[in-house]
C-alpha cells in the first residue's frame, strides 16, 4: 500500500461518494414517484401496469435512498483510530492484502456500504464490512497475519501486508 494513503482522506472520499450517490438516487426516486403518481399512468384496465411498475421502482429507490442515508450517517460518525497491533484490524482500518499469487488489494473496513470502490492517489480502495466472510476473518488480525476464506468452493489465502 502506498505510504501516501491517509485514512482520514479515504474516509472523506467515502463520505463524499456516498453524498453524491444519495443526491443522484434521491432525484431518481423523486422522478419515479412522479411517474408513478402522474395522472397519465392511472391504469385503464387490468393489463395496464405502467403505473404499478413505476410504483415498484419508486418504492425500491426510496428503500435504497434510506440505505445510503444510513451508510452516510455511519461513516460521518466513524471515529478513526490509528491501527493498534494489540487490538488487530477493526472497523475504520485501511489494510493492504496480498494474495498467494502476489496480487494486492486495498481495503477499508467500514461499518456499511460494502462493495463501494473509491480512487485515492491512483489506488483503488474497496470498502468491506465485518459481515462479509473476508471482513469477518480480518477482524482482530495483525500485520503479517494470514487469513483464509472459501470463495466459490476454492480456499484462498491472503496476508495482511500493511494496516493503518
Amino acid at each position: 500500500m502506498p505510504t501516501s494513503l491517509d485514512k482520514n482522506a479515504v474516509l472523506q472520499l467515502i463520505v463524499a461518494t456516498l453524498k453524491v450517490d444519495l443526491d443522484l438516487l434521491q432525484r431518481a426516486a423523486q422522478t419515479a414517484y412522479e411517474t408513478a403518481t402522474h395522472e397519465e399512468n392511472i391504469a385503464e384496465n387490468k393489463y395496464d401496469t405502467l403505473g404499478l411498475e413505476a410504483s415498484y421502482l419508486a418504492t425500491g429507490q426510496a428503500r435504497r435512498v434510506e440505505e445510503i442515508r444510513q451508510s452516510l450517517v455511519l461513516f460521518q460518525n466513524l471515529n478513526l483510530r490509528p491501527f493498534e497491533a494489540a487490538r488487530g484490524v477493526q472497523i475504520g482500518d485501511l489494510i493492504s492484502l496480498e494474495a498467494d499469487n502476489g496480487s494486492q488489494q486495498q481495503l477499508f473496513i467500514g461499518p456499511d456500504a460494502a462493495g463501494l470502490k473509491i480512487q485515492h492517489d491512483e489506488v483503488l480502495i474497496t470498502v468491506i464490512t465485518p459481515r462479509a466472510p473476508l471482513g469477518k476473518s480480518l477482524i482482530g488480525k495483525a500485520q503479517n497475519d494470514s487469513v483464509e476464506i472459501l470463495i466459490k468452493g476454492i480456499r484462498q489465502s491472503f496476508e495482511i501486508v500493511q494496516a493503518l
